[in-house]
């Protein structure tokens, strides 16, 4: 199976920075692009698992494709499309479109074109050729709830972290670590942040012997302070995002040739498929020339009788065509002198005589005369 994780210099040299968009906006298109699959799942009652896996979809999709090129929004219903059917629980193409249609704005929606389902029925092709069709995907989720039933200690805070750490982990899909850590050590890193967090201090916990330093080590090895450290950060940076200005819906479309012919088209900030407003032409005032009125064609009343002339002329063929006298008529057809009348090949039918007896169409044969069977006595 293909490797689905990266190093930090590959995140930074996707198609989308190969096609002249910055890192920083590259990633908030892949957080817009996430928490649109994640809103559109609770909308829709889909588990975490699904929305989970539609996100991790859509994170591997923009790491062979660019933003400019397939519309975030547009790819996001293909993830969770698909995610849908792999975690069964299946939704179908229309309710998907529909509720992307109740949570975007018109200029967003826009961007799946004028029949959005064969937008996404076809961009499902790519979708799978894109990610080879591995569509098994593991989730911090499972090893979250495993590794918080190994831990010792007061049961409320216990229960607290734990949910602290669920929503670090919802929040994670908004960033890349889907593409750069295993699962089991994404869930351990959130579950050190969110008892930090809740001042929920492990002591103890279930297997423990004098190997384990930490109680971490138990289910991954090799885990470093700094690589913790390191995946807390970017989980916390979400929730430091200057709340600056709006900034534009999505990328600019590619460029494309422009026709000489043709008025120069409006600029856009966004995918969203707008017209060029039309140059505006002077009215040009045209004076028709008055047209004269005709009278109208005096037609008759009823169709007016043949002319007088017209009787003159003899009718065509009056009489039946006749032969010229000088040409005979032919002979009638009759036997010539010299050859004699044919013989009669069949004769009349004559009767049988009267002695004659036809025999009948059956004669059964009588049964030959059984031999006498000879008499024994019986024995004295």
């Amino acid at each position: 199976m293909p490797c689905w994780y990266y190093d930090k210099k590959e995140l930074r040299n996707t198609p989308s920075a190969l096609d002249n968009i910055d890192y920083d906006t590259e990633m908030r298109y892949r957080r817009e692009g996430a928490r649109f699959i994640i809103n559109s799942g609770l909308k829709m009652d889909l588990g975490c698992n699904t929305a989970a896996t539609g996100v991790v979809y859509f994170h591997r999709f923009y790491m062979f494709h660019s933003f400019r090129q397939f519309p975030r929004y547009v790819t996001a219903c293909c993830c969770l499309f698909l995610a849908g059917k792999v975690e069964e629980t299946p939704k179908k193409c229309k309710t998907i479109i529909e509720t992307a249609r109740a949570l975007l704005s018109d200029a967003k929606f826009s961007t799946f074109g004028e029949d959005p389902k064969e937008e996404v029925m076809t961009l499902e092709r790519i979708l799978l050729q894109t990610i080879k069709f591995d569509l098994q995907v593991e989730h911090p989720y499972s090893y979250l709830v495993r590794y918080a039933k190994c831990l010792k200690g007061d049961e409320a805070k216990l229960e607290k972290m734990v949910q602290m750490a669920w929503t670090f982990v919802n929040d994670s899909l908004c960033t890349t670590l889907a593409l750069q850590w295993e699962p089991e050590i994404i869930a351990v890193a959130l579950m050190y942040l969110a008892g930090k967090l809740s001042q929920f201090e492990v002591v103890d916990w279930v297997g423990r012997n004098n190997k384990h330093l930490r109680w971490w080590d138990m289910f991954v090895e090799d885990v470093t302070m700094d690589l913790l450290e390191d995946i807390c950060h970017q989980v916390l940076d979400l929730y430091s995002q200057p709340a600056s200005e709006a900034p534009p819906d999505s990328p600019p479309l590619s460029p494309k040739p422009i026709i000489t012919t043709s008025p120069p088209s409006t600029k856009t900030n966004g995918q969203e498929k707008e017209k060029p407003e039309p140059p505006k032409a002077k009215p040009i005032t045209v004076i028709a020339p008055a047209i004269p009125e005709v009278p109208p064609y005096p037609f008759p009343a009823t169709f007016p009788a043949p002319p007088a002339h017209t009787s003159a002329y003899p009718p065509p063929y009056p009489n039946p065509p006749v032969a010229p006298p000088h040409i005979a008529a032919p002979p009638p057809v009759s036997i010539p002198p010299h050859i004699p009348t044919p013989p009669v090949i069949f004769p009349s039918y004559v009767a049988p005589p009267p002695h004659f007896a036809p025999a009948p169409f059956y004669q059964p044969t009588p049964p030959p005369a059984q031999p006498h069977r000879p008499y024994y006595p019986p024995p004295t």
